[in-house]
């Protein structure tokens, strides 16, 4: 498994990205895709989770209303469409598969199992 991801930058608060993750070595669209993303100093966290049909997603409370995830299963590809970003969201951000999504007390958590690990994109938020 393979995952290649891109579209990160530097953005203004306010503005937008869409990052994208190329996927290669498995039957892509079999399996859920998931973004993570690492700030300096703080642990991964998962951001959105999409199913392999792409009929299902699921984004924590952060980014609700803000991040969109979507997948074209033609190109092996997902993507998260990020909206009014602010400082908070700078990070590397990490697409993976085998995400699921659960409800826990204080919202929902977005989970993996995989250790396919790309590279990343840095996303940086900053005026």
């Amino acid at each position: 498994l393979q995952f290649v991801e891109s579209g990160g930058g530097l953005v203004q608060p306010g503005g937008s990205l869409r990052l994208s993750c190329a996927a290669s070595g498995f039957n892509f669209d079999s399996y859920n895709i998931g973004w993570f993303r690492q700030a300096p100093g703080k642990e991964r966290e998962g951001v959105s989770c999409i199913s392999g049909s792409g009929g299902s997603t699921n984004e924590i409370d952060s980014v609700k209303g803000r991040f969109t995830i979507s997948r074209d299963n033609a190109k092996n590809t997902v993507y998260l469409q990020m909206n009014s970003l602010k400082p908070e969201d700078t990070a590397v951000y990490y697409c993976v598969d085998d995400c699921a999504a659960f409800i826990e007390p204080h919202g929902i958590e977005v989970v993996t199992t995989s250790k396919d690990w790309g590279q990343g994109t840095q996303v940086t938020v900053s005026s």
